[in-house]
C-alpha cells in the first residue's frame, strides 16, 4: 500500500478500527447524535473489575493529603471566615508518577487480553510513561510517538524529560517536529506493527479514570463522613475531567467538578514559531478550549473524553501563578510535584478563598517531577526564547511575550471561561461537521447536543437559529 501522507490519511478509519477493536459506526445515528453511553460500555469491564485490573499492577488507592500550610496562606488573603481546606489526591504515587497510569492500565490490559503484541500512544506527556510502565509489567512492546521539536531542533525541557522517562521504562520513542506529521506517523506505525492503539480518548482510557472519582468519594466519606465540596481538575484533552466526574457520579456524589487550564491565549499550538513560546506542554487552553468545544478532533473517530458534559465551571490561571504554587507546595508542604497537577492547585488556591472555612476543596491529581519539569529549567528555556520573566501582577501576563511570577500570593486569581461561548461553538461545529448542507438537526440531535453541552434544549435551539 502507498505510504504517502494522503494515502495513509485516507485509510485512517480502517486503521483505527483494527487498532482499537471498536467499530465506532455502530453507535452513530446517521446524523449528529451518537450513543455515548453505549460506546462507553464497549470496555466490557465494570468499575469493580477495573479496580481489580489496576490493583494487580499497583495502580490506584492513592492517598489524599491535606495542605494545611497552603490553606493557612490562602486564609491570609480571604475575608474573615473564608478559606476552604485544600487537599490533594497524590496520584504521583502511581507506578509511572501520574493519574494517567489509570488510563494506561486498562488499555494495556485489554491489549494483552486480545492478543496484541504491543501498544502505541501518541503523546508528549505523562501518558507515554504510563503506557510504557504498564507495557513493561505485562510484557508488551511499546512505542511512544512524541511531538517534541520545532524546526530548529529545540525541544522543551519538560517534553525531553518525559521522553527520557519513557525510554527508561523500555519504550521506543519516536520524536517528531511540530505539525501534521505526528498523526501521519502514528497511523503508519499502527498499520505497520499491528499494535494496539492505546489512545488517550478511547472508552478504555476514560473508564480507567473513573476509579479516581470513585476513590475520592470513598476516601472522603471514610474520613469526613461526606464528599468534598469541590473537585478541581486540570483540563487539557478532557479525559481527566470526564473520567473523574463519571467516577464521582457512579459513587453517588454530587460534588461539582471545576476544570482548570493555564491561559495561553494568543498562542497557536500547531505553530512552529509559537510552539516553544509556551512554558507548559499540557493542561493549557491550547488543548483545553478546542477539545472542550469539539472533542472529536482526537485520534479516534468518537472521543470518550467529553468535558462539557461534566464541567460545572471552567477557569484559567496564569503561567507564573502555577510556577509560584509549584515552589510554594515544595517549600511549605514538603511536596515536590510536577506542573500539570499544580495548574489545578493554583486554581484551587484562589477558589478556596471564596469558600467558607468549613468547606473542603480537592485538587484531584499530582504528578511526578524531574530534571526537565522543574521550575528553573522551564524559566531558563523561556528566557532563551525571548520571554521576559519577572515578578508582578499575573493579570498583566501576555503568553508568548512575558511570564509574570506573582509579587505576592494574594495576586493569584482565576478567570472564568465563558462556558456558553464554548457550548455554542460545539453546537455550530457539530452542525458544520456532521450534517450535509441540505439537512437540519433532528429532535434526537437537539436532545443529544443538550446533553453534550450540559445545557437545555432551548439553548441549543437558540444557537441553531444563528447557524441557519
Amino acid at each position: 500500500m502507498a505510504n504517502d501522507y494522503a494515502s495513509v490519511m485516507s485509510r485512517k478509519g480502517e486503521i483505527m478500527k483494527k487498532s482499537v477493536g471498536i467499530d465506532f459506526a455502530k453507535y452513530e445515528s446517521g446524523s449528529i447524535a451518537f450513543d455515548y453511553e453505549k460506546m462507553m460500555s464497549e470496555t466490557g469491564y465494570t468499575l469493580e473489575e477495573i479496580q481489580k485490573i489496576q490493583g494487580a499492577v499497583h495502580v490506584g488507592n492513592t492517598p489524599i493529603i491535606e495542605l494545611r500550610n497552603l490553606t493557612a496562606l490562602a486564609r491570609k488573603y480571604a475575608k474573615k471566615g473564608y478559606g476552604a481546606r485544600i487537599f490533594v489526591k497524590d496520584e504521583a504515587s502511581n507506578p509511572s508518577g501520574s493519574f494517567k497510569a489509570r488510563r494506561a492500565a486498562v488499555s494495556v490490559y485489554h491489549a494483552k487480553k486480545h492478543g496484541y503484541k504491543g501498544v502505541i500512544s501518541a503523546t508528549s506527556g505523562n501518558y507515554g510513561a504510563a503506557v510504557a510502565s504498564q507495557a513493561a509489567m505485562l510484557g508488551l512492546k511499546c512505542i511512544v510517538v512524541q511531538e517534541c521539536y520545532d524546526s530548529k531542533g529545540r525541544g522543551q525541557p519538560e517534553i525531553i524529560e518525559k521522553a527520557r522517562k519513557c525510554e527508561a521504562l523500555g519504550a521506543e520513542v519516536v520524536q517528531l517536529s511540530v505539525g501534521p506529521e505526528l498523526f501521519y506517523k502514528f497511523l503508519l506505525l499502527l498499520e505497520e506493527t499491528g499494535y494496539f492503539n492505546a489512545s488517550l480518548y478511547t472508552p478504555f482510557s476514560i473508564a480507567g479514570i473513573e476509579t479516581l472519582g470513585a476513590e475520592i468519594s470513598a476516601q472522603f466519606r471514610a474520613k469526613f463522613g461526606r464528599d468534598p465540596d469541590m473537585v478541581v481538575a486540570t483540563n487539557a484533552g478532557g479525559g481527566n475531567v470526564t473520567g473523574t466526574a463519571r467516577g464521582l457520579i457512579k459513587a453517588g456524589a454530587k460534588t461539582p467538578v471545576v476544570g482548570a487550564s493555564v491561559s495561553l491565549a494568543g498562542l497557536h499550538m500547531a505553530s512552529d514559531g509559537q510552539f516553544n513560546k509556551k512554558s507548559f506542554t499540557t493542561g493549557h487552553t491550547g488543548f483545553g478550549i478546542p477539545f472542550s468545544s469539539w472533542p472529536d478532533r482526537s485520534d479516534v473517530p468518537r472521543s470518550a473524553a467529553r468535558p462539557l458534559r461534566y464541567m460545572e465551571r471552567y477557569v484559567t490561571v496564569a503561567q507564573g501563578s502555577v510556577f509560584y504554587l509549584t515552589e510554594a507546595l515544595a517549600s511549605l508542604e514538603g511536596l515536590e510535584k510536577g506542573p500539570a497537577g499544580n495548574t489545578s492547585l493554583a486554581a484551587a488556591f484562589a477558589l478556596a478563598q471564596d469558600l467558607p472555612e468549613d468547606k473542603m476543596i480537592l485538587v484531584q491529581e499530582t504528578e511526578y517531577t524531574g530534571a526537565g519539569k522543574h521550575v528553573q529549567p522551564q524559566l531558563s528555556f523561556a528566557k532563551s526564547n525571548g520571554i521576559e520573566v519577572r515578578f508582578g501582577d499575573p493579570k498583566d501576563e501576555v503568553p508568548g511575550k512575558n511570564l509574570i511570577l506573582p509579587a505576592n500570593p494574594g495576586l493569584i486569581k482565576t478567570a472564568d471561561v465563558d462556558m456558553n461561548h464554548i457550548r455554542a461553538s460545539l453546537i455550530k461545529t457539530a452542525v458544520k461537521t456532521m450534517l450535509p448542507a441540505d439537512k437540519t438537526p433532528t429532535e434526537k440531535d437537539i436532545a443529544f447536543l443538550a446533553e453534550e453541552t450540559r445545557a437545555n434544549e432551548a439553548f441549543v435551539k437558540e444557537v441553531l437559529k444563528a447557524v441557519e
